[in-house]
């Protein structure tokens, strides 16, 4: 973003950006602080903060450009009021090697994870993670439920995925190290974080679940009451366009939210891409944001304790 993108809009549109790097969270926390004087012309978070923020009334409508009509269905909004800019696909992963030696064949669907096969060597993010919560969902909806009836989810981790877990495991670091001294041989993840794993030769593979995957979208939406409004817009279109799409794929992993971007073989491999974004399912953060911190009460209480 600092080195290719952010220089190329400067040059092109005669402006001058200044960046601030930060997690989602805390982003969002600027937008309350700043209420009514935002500093920010454009905020770039994970989908669920993203919506917050439209929740929250602090996104603007998108001026409507021609580069809209190439997005992915499953990155826009349905209030206009902020686009995905790339996605990293959350599924299962698995340490090759192991599976290999024991004759074990890959894993195909969420189910898996109940299965007693792997010993108690699962591992999957807590839910105040986005990667655990798109796990939880999964198994609400393979349970008849969903994002508005999330009880078949829990019974499914409660009953038979919690005997399995080795740890609900947040950090990425901690992650990849459950792998590497094989405490872990099966995992949820998403498709940037295990690509990044598989580039340092380690033996993983990242699938796709038969049931769908779940995309996790990087979102952006221009500031309500900004006084660069026009520039703003003309920013977010920018980092649609095939050229800085490509750059995003190619540098941050990200799946391209712009249906037209072609990549090679390579630059392919560990992205949602063509074909798997369009199967891969969004979640419904309305419902979600509004249910999250009671559901993570209960995980805490009844799952993780």
């Amino acid at each position: 973003m600092r080195k290719e993108v952010i220089p190329a809009f400067e040059k092109q549109a005669n402006v001058k950006i200044e960046y601030v790097a930060g997690n989602s969270t805390d982003t969002l926390a600027k937008l309350q602080a700043q209420k009514g004087n935002q500093q920010i012309d454009v905020a770039i978070v994970d989908d669920g903060p993203a919506y917050q923020a439209v929740a929250l009334g602090f996104c603007g409508a998108l001026t409507d450009a021609p580069v809209y009509k190439d997005v992915a269905p499953v990155m826009k909004f349905k209030s206009n009021k902020g686009v995905g800019l790339g996605l990293v696909g959350t599924g299962l992963f698995y340490n090759k090697k192991v599976f290999d030696e024991n004759k074990w064949p890959a894993p195909t669907s969420w189910n898996d994870l109940k299965s007693k096969t792997y010993g108690k060597k699962i591992v999957v993010p807590p839910i105040n993670n986005t990667y655990g919560l798109h796990a939880l969902i999964a198994f609400a909806q393979l349970g008849g439920g969903g994002e508005n009836n999330i009880e078949p989810g829990f019974q499914a981790f409660k009953g038979e995925i919690n005997p399995n877990i080795v740890a609900y495991e947040p950090s990425p670091a901690k992650m990849t190290e459950l792998f590497q001294n094989g405490q872990a041989v099966l995992g949820v993840w998403g498709s940037g974080r295990v690509k990044a794993f598989a580039d340092t030769g380690f033996p993983v593979a990242f699938v796709y679940p038969k049931e769908g995957g779940y995309a996790l979208g990087v979102a952006a939406c221009p500031i309500e009451g900004s006084k660069n409004a026009a520039e703003a817009n003309a920013f977010i279109q920018f980092m649609l366009s095939p050229p800085i799409q490509k750059v995003m794929a190619t540098g941050a992993g990200f799946g391209p939210a712009n249906i037209t971007v072609t990549l090679t073989p390579d630059e392919q491999k560990g992205l949602p891409y063509g074909e798997e974004i369009k199967k891969l399912k969004a979640v419904d953060w309305d419902i979600v944001n509004a249910k999250r911190e009671e559901w993570t009460k209960r995980w805490n209480r009844e799952i993780e304790r």
